[in-house]
């Protein structure tokens, strides 16, 4: 296939940074590659090849040394904010956490506050409706451009039409989408639940800094948190070799530079084990992890 590179590392794709490279790699740098992408899906479908979608997001887990298939990262950037609609345009792979930071400090908008510190681009967030303390991507959504992976078609998917739930959307159970682009509507703020948290100072002093995805599993409930589950069960600050939940935030996976992913798999599967055998719980990864399987 023409369009794609061999061989190439994608160790920094992921905020792990387990050492890794792809056999294939293409990289969506303007609305021209879009055209390109169906081509290469329909390659994929011919050759028996998987592929991996990547929107600047970065939770995930790389378990494998050498990505047999084929990477697509999308680096389509660009966002605007129209102080009398209210409305937000932007590109699927600019970062929440920065637009919420600029609306914030230069246009007077504070409505997307709590996503300050949320590692993550747009089209991650509306792909896995992702959120922090109960405002959720869907909150203020109003539909997306998507090309249709199957037809090679450019079509809308309005809200209503999206299936969000939490952590996930049609996006994410079809797999046939390529966001292109959002549109979010901040004129009024919608909160599944209310929240006083200071995210800012929540992230900045009760969370880890190091080599982490943030939350590594999805909350089971709203009354019992993955943290609290991993703690009761005696595994905060608890190590495999490299690999250990901080002392700090027991939902935080870490390692200490090694980066042995076999590591990081082994202390997963322990914590999904001691939980369920405990509360009768699955804890369910938030992280997503990428094997050649």
């Amino acid at each position: 296939m023409k369009y794609l590179q061999k061989n190439i590392d994608i160790t920094h794709l992921s905020n792990y940074k387990t050492p890794a490279k792809s056999r294939w790699y293409f990289e969506v740098q303007c609305e021209e590659d879009i055209k390109k992408l169906h081509e290469i899906v329909v390659w994929a479908k011919q050759e028996e090849l998987k592929i991996l979608w990547i929107s600047w997001w970065t939770n995930m887990l790389f378990a494998f040394d050498e990505y047999e298939w084929i990477v697509i990262k999308n680096l389509l950037k660009w966002w605007e904010y129209n102080e009398e609609t209210k409305l937000l345009v932007s590109y699927g792979a600019e970062s929440i956490w920065d637009i919420a930071v600029a609306l914030e400090r230069e246009l007077w908008q504070d409505l997307w506050h709590r996503f300050i510190g949320l590692p993550g681009s747009v089209a991650w967030a509306v792909y896995g409706n992702a959120g922090c303390f109960w405002l959720e991507t869907e909150s203020n959504f109003q539909s997306c451009r998507v090309l249709n992976l199957d037809n090679g078609q450019v079509s809308t998917i309005y809200k209503k039409d999206m299936g969000f739930e939490y952590r996930s959307s049609c996006l994410k159970k079809e797999k046939r989408y390529f966001l292109i682009s959002a549109i979010f509507d901040l004129s009024e703020k919608v909160e599944k639940y209310h929240s006083d948290v200071d995210n800012i100072d929540f992230r900045e002093n009760k969370q880890p800094k190091w080599n982490s995805c943030g939350s590594f599993f999805k909350n089971p409930n709203r009354e019992q948190s993955a943290g609290f589950l991993i703690e009761q069960v005696w595994l905060k600050g608890y190590s495999i070799w490299w690999a250990y939940f901080s002392d700090k935030h027991a939902n935080f996976l870490m390692h200490n530079g090694q980066w042995d992913y076999k590591d990081m798999l082994e202390l997963i599967q322990l914590a999904q084990k001691k939980v369920k055998t405990t509360f009768n719980l699955e804890l369910e990864n938030e992280v997503q992890i990428i094997t050649n399987t």
